[in-house]
């Protein structure tokens, strides 16, 4: 075999190798890549939550809130409006984060009203509400039964079901997906799984605009 041959040669089984160990480094990616993945569309779910609008809506948000948050409360209302501005087109689902000190309670209260098919007329009133049961970003769980006695909750029931396991569980894997998907603060977004690029009003906005145009 001629020096030229032994080249060509060589150089061909070096491109050889070179194309396998891409393959399989790509390869060796692949999984740990598709876990993650898997992991965020698990933690965003929501199948637990309590949930506003079409299921078939084209637009999913997920929200963790924490009741005693002031930008939370400022920015529900505005929420909504959004999508009554586009019937069907939309759907929330609430996570609960107790960032705020006491605000374990609320959320308590938030999901036994649940019990009572009251959840979002009891969050409405909390978020109206906010600054009769808070004091220096505190709750004050003794407040909170007067700001919502308009809903209607039967209180003895609401009180009941607060500490129950089921509430407990709902709770702690909240903050468990919270945790996995490194949220720091209230209110955090996702639209259809997408996190804002940075907070705001506009920023949210044109997501979900971009969710609906697609």
């Amino acid at each position: 075999m001629s020096r030229n041959s032994l080249i060509a040669t060589a150089a061909g089984i070096l491109a050889l190798v070179v194309v396998l160990v891409t393959v399989l480094y790509k390869g060796s990616d692949t999984q740990p890549a598709q876990e993650e993945v898997a992991g965020r569309q698990a933690a965003l779910a929501s199948e637990q939550s309590p949930t506003l609008g079409d299921p078939d809506a084209k637009v999913h948000i997920v929200e963790f809130l924490d009741p005693a948050c002031e930008t939370c409360a400022l920015f529900f209302p505005m929420l909504k409006q959004w999508m009554s501005e586009v019937p069907g087109q939309i759907r929330l689902s609430v996570r609960h984060v107790a960032f705020h000190r006491g605000s374990e309670h609320a959320v308590k209260v938030l999901e036994a009203s649940r019990k009572q098919d009251k959840y979002w007329e009891t969050l409405e009133a909390l978020l109206a509400s906010q600054q009769q049961w808070t004091a220096h970003h505190t709750v004050q769980p003794e407040k909170i039964g007067p700001a919502i006695a308009s809903v209607g909750l039967d209180m003895e029931q609401l009180q009941a079901d607060m500490n129950s396991i089921e509430i407990m569980m709902r709770m702690q894997q909240d903050k468990q997906d919270s945790i996995f998907l490194g949220v720091s603060a209230t209110p955090e977004y996702f639209v259809n799984g997408r996190p804002l690029p940075s907070f705001g009003a506009k920023q949210l906005a044109d997501l979900i605009r971009e969710e609906l145009e697609k």
